[in-house]
């Protein structure tokens, strides 16, 4: 009982510390970077198996070094960035606190987002699988399969998108002896889909340039050179889930 009490208390303690936190970001109180120039990350640098947290790392909007990123590093990052609401990064950001290895609950680093089966998953556009031995790092291979799909120039539509997608997953189950797809799995596929169409897709039906996914994909760097800005509009779980509706219903 003694434990269960402590253990509850330390979680308590722990949100507690991450609301402190996240009012001292809003507020101004803790030192924020202000130029958000792209920069190469260093070799000791920490990056995930995802594009859009690699980015923001590189722009400086989430911490550079990828290290102790906390659960409000992740909600104003993503809110200076890409204009994000809180309630769609907590839909990513809580679970991916779960693979942290940083000793603390509010906490991660970057490349523990690489654990298997938590968000990390088989099939994905940029990466290898696990059973490759490197699911986190960039496959220009990978990528170039993937881009091909699409226009040179042009727009990326939300249905290409969406068939690419589902070819690559169905290409990965025929090549990676030990695939595996849960019902989480496949909604975290949708979902990093949808955010790309939903940050970038700025034409009609969230049409995106392919200049814009190529920069970001490749370089994991924002398009801003090429043009996108930043989203006037407040992205909630409200759009993510009207995009991935769309989505999912491509056959």
């Amino acid at each position: 009982m003694a434990t269960i009490a402590f253990k509850a208390l330390s979680v308590f303690g722990g949100l507690i510390g991450g609301a402190i936190d996240l009012v001292n970001h809003l507020t101004g109180k803790n030192k924020k970077e202000t130029d958000h120039h792209w920069e190469r990350p260093s070799a000791t640098d920490h990056r995930s198996p995802c594009p859009m947290l690699n980015a923001l790392a590189n722009h400086g909007y989430l911490p550079r070094d990828g290290k102790n990123v906390s659960l409000a590093d992740l909600i104003v990052g993503f809110r200076d960035a890409i204009n994000l609401a809180p309630d769609a990064t907590l839909i990513v950001g809580l679970k991916a606190l779960q693979a942290s290895s940083t000793g603390k609950l509010v906490t991660l680093n970057l490349d523990d987002l690489a654990k298997h089966g938590i968000i990390e998953h088989d099939g994905s556009l940029t990466r290898h699988d696990i059973y490759s031995g490197d699911n986190h790092t960039f496959s220009p291979e990978l990528f170039a399969a993937f881009i091909s799909h699409f226009p040179a120039e042009g727009l990326i539509t939300l249905e290409a998108a969406a068939r690419t997608r589902k070819e690559r997953l169905a290409t990965a189950k025929t090549t990676n002896p030990e695939f595996s797809m849960s019902d989480q799995d496949e909604q975290f596929s949708s979902i990093e889909t949808s955010s790309y169409l939903l940050v970038f897709g700025q034409g009609p039906e969230w049409s995106a340039p392919t200049e814009w996914i190529r920069t970001f994909f490749q370089e994991e760097k924002l398009p801003i050179e090429q043009g996108w800005r930043r989203s006037d509009k407040v992205l909630g779980t409200g759009d993510l889930f009207a995009v991935k509706k769309k989505v999912d219903a491509v056959a």
